[in-house]
């Protein structure tokens, strides 16, 4: 290499070197020694979401009356960017805000924290909005605090009161309806992670016809876009949306009638009691049988839904949740689950007419009857003779359904199921879509159970190894001679039906299972004549200014698997055992002709204190027999009977609805002057959008 070509490859080396070393140098500048000035200006501009929630839509009931509305609250505000700018982050302050509302100062420092600023159990009561807006310590104030934090903010710095739209159960006509309704809690990161898009200060529905319309009534909350600078300081405005109200739901909800039905329910309740059940639980629920609408629910125990709103205590909601207390916050009507004890034998007769029985004929009602090596008893053991069908059902006889019910489980094969089993009332069941929800337009509803071959052989699956492992698995308890027997005949053919299941099944015990809801919707559909209709609580959205966005019906979902002649012959049989049966006596004197039947469910296990469970009272029917316009049953939890307890009560529901008193019919009394309940949808006054207002 020449003197000329090494000295021009020193000199582009040299560049190489100069330039990485520039390189470097500028790169050690950029991210160490100008750094936190960058970090500075990428902070110095950022955008924040303030949002205004929209005004929620009412909720009223099938007159306009108002079921949920806003009133207007006095909250006791906390600006988070003045209490963080004060010396002490604001201590004092909170420390005197929380003497003055005599709340305790963890829980007001707690109200006004983010959730994100608090350790994983210490996020109850924090706040789920920005620190950019108001953050409520209290919804509650009265308007002498309010004015003590307005006429002294320089002892009250970064606190403010302000007036709020609160969501309110007014309960008119003295109603609860708290499962119905529902109620409105603030967003959760759950929400937030879902595919509906929330804003973190919004109140959303939780339950009820609050969560199932929640899209209808939440309406569009405002959005105010604000620019801060790094010290937190809003420099401008970007943009600023006014919130859209929520929109109007109408539903096929009566106040009057839904006031009586709650009474009725507790007055049966406070009846069994007073003959010494413990009646722990219930519901009522009536149905208008030929659209599927719900004119009134209720649920036993229950609670205040306006509760919520308030802001409830440790204490408070562990009772809402608390077996002692009787889980108020459980819907009995659609999540309850109880054997349907009598009241299924609709059912069997459906089942017995597809098998071949003639249903006028007459059949024996022995005091028991032998199925295998076990005695079923009848009722009370009480021995009827020779019967027709209709009579057995109008007294409820159980040990005719025994009979019918083992001679067909035997003619499937018994132990041995043929491949081409009939299962006649199995499929009586299906038909009945006992084992399918309602459809019902409210969430969390729960589904019946048909336990036939596919889910015994699952239920083996499952507990299988429990039971033959018994005498280890099981507590000392649970160690009494007739559940170590029983658990043996698990283990050897828990995975069959055997001749007990057959027969319990066709009255209405053993593992079937259902919600008062359902069976509500079945005897709806004997008394149409066979339609099953979806249940439905709304009946119209509406805009503020009255305009209709959707009108809500329900539709049929199917036919009960019945013959004309077999469903005329359940219309018969029912309406005996109100004017001859079993409901004689609830029913004596009363004007007009109701059709039902009574269960009483046999409850196996103890409650908390040792006593045996007691009895599932039922009274499940429909009215007027000869043009039924409504489906009521009533449900009493351990209350005994069910001609003394839920029969009497279902009589207090059609006396309301009707205008009875004592044996006379007073029409202008009727909740329904012209025997419908109405189609046309009511105006809603805009003066009770907001109340207080």
């Amino acid at each position: 290499m020449n003197q000329r070509s090494r000295l021009s490859l020193v000199v582009v080396q040299i560049f190489v070197v100069t330039l990485m070393v520039a390189l470097m140098g500028r790169l050690f500048y950029l991210q160490v020694a100008a750094g936190p000035k960058y970090k500075d200006a990428a902070l110095s501009i950022q955008s924040r979401d303030v949002i205004s929630p929209a005004t929620r839509g009412l909720i009223v009931d099938s007159s306009g009356v108002p079921l949920a509305l806003n009133r207007v609250g006095l909250a006791i505000t906390a600006d988070r960017i003045a209490l963080d700018s004060q010396s002490d982050n604001g201590v004092a302050v909170l420390g005197r805000v929380s003497r003055l509302l005599k709340l305790s100062y963890s829980d007001v420092f707690r109200k006004t924290r983010l959730c994100g600023e608090l350790p994983k159990n210490q996020k109850a009561g924090c706040w789920t909005g920005s620190r950019y807006q108001p953050i409520p310590i209290t919804k509650e104030a009265t308007p002498d605090i309010a004015l003590q934090v307005v006429e002294r903010s320089d002892e009250y710095p970064g606190i403010d009161a302000t007036p709020v739209a609160l969501r309110n159960y007014p309960g008119n006509a003295g109603i609860n309806a708290a499962h119905l309704l529902g109620y409105v809690g603030p967003v959760t990161e759950a929400d937030l992670a879902s595919e509906k898009k929330y804003f973190r200060s919004e109140s959303v529905g939780k339950t009820g016809l609050e969560v199932q319309y929640d899209q209808y009534l939440r309406g569009t909350p405002g959005i105010r876009t604000v620019i801060v600078d790094r010290k937190e300081a809003i420099t401008r405005e970007s943009q600023n949306s006014q919130p859209v109200p929520g929109n109007h739901l109408i539903t096929s909800v009566d106040s009057r009638l839904q006031s009586s039905v709650e009474n009725a329910l507790a007055d049966a309740v406070r009846r069994a009691k007073a003959m010494g059940r413990k009646a722990d639980s219930g519901a009522a629920i009536v149905m208008d049988v030929n659209t599927g609408q719900i004119l009134a629910m209720a649920s036993y125990p229950t609670y205040d839904p306006n509760s919520w709103e308030k802001g409830l205590t440790f204490e408070q909601a562990a009772a809402l949740f608390s077996e002692e207390t009787g889980v108020p916050a459980l819907s009995r009507p659609l999540q309850g689950l109880f054997a349907p004890a009598s009241t299924f034998k609709s059912v069997s007769v459906v089942a017995a007419a597809a098998a071949g029985y003639d249903l006028n004929k007459s059949y024996d009602c022995p005091a028991q009857v032998q199925v295998g090596t076990r005695a079923f008893q009848n009722f009370e053991s009480k021995a009827q003779g020779r019967i027709s069908l209709k009579r057995g059902i109008a007294v409820s006889c159980d040990t005719l359904w025994y009979q019918i019910a083992f001679d067909e489980w035997l003619r499937d094969g018994g132990l041995k199921p043929k491949s081409d089993a009939n299962d006649y009332f199995y499929s009586a069941a299906r038909g009945f879509q006992v084992n399918q929800k309602t459809g019902i337009d409210l969430p969390s509803e729960s589904t019946g159970r048909v336990p036939d071959r596919q889910w015994r052989k699952d239920w083996y699956a499952q507990n299988k190894n429990f039971y033959c492992d018994y005498k280890n698995r099981a507590s000392a308890a649970q160690q009494t001679p007739f559940l170590v027997e029983l658990a043996r005949e698990n283990c050897l053919d828990g995975d069959k039906i055997r001749a007990g299941d057959a027969v319990n099944f066709a009255i209405g015990q053993g593992d079937v299972v259902l919600t008062p809801l359902k069976l509500t919707q079945m005897y709806a559909a004997i008394a149409n004549g066979g339609k099953i209709l979806q249940p439905t609580v709304g009946k119209a959205i509406v805009k503020t200014d009255g305009t209709i966005i959707k009108k809500i019906t329900g539709k049929t979902l199917g036919s009960i698997p019945a013959s004309k002649a077999t469903i005329n012959f359940l219309h018969l049989a029912l309406r005996e055992v109100v004017t001859a049966g079993t409901a004689a006596g609830a029913f004596s004197g009363f004007p007009i002709a109701v059709s039902g039947k009574t269960g009483t469910a046999e409850v196996f296990g103890k409650n908390a204190n040792g006593s045996k469970k007691d009895n599932t009272a039922w009274f499940a029917s429909y009215a007027p027999s000869e043009k039924p316009e409504y489906a009521v049953v009533m449900m009493v939890s351990q209350g005994g009977f069910g001609a003394s307890t839920s029969a009497v009560g279902v009589r207090k529901i059609y006396e309301t609805l009707f205008g009875v008193k004592g044996s006379r019919v007073d029409a202008t009394k009727a909740i329904f002057p012209n025997g419908k309940p109405p189609t046309d949808l009511p105006k809603i006054s805009p003066a009770t959008k907001v109340k207080g207002s």
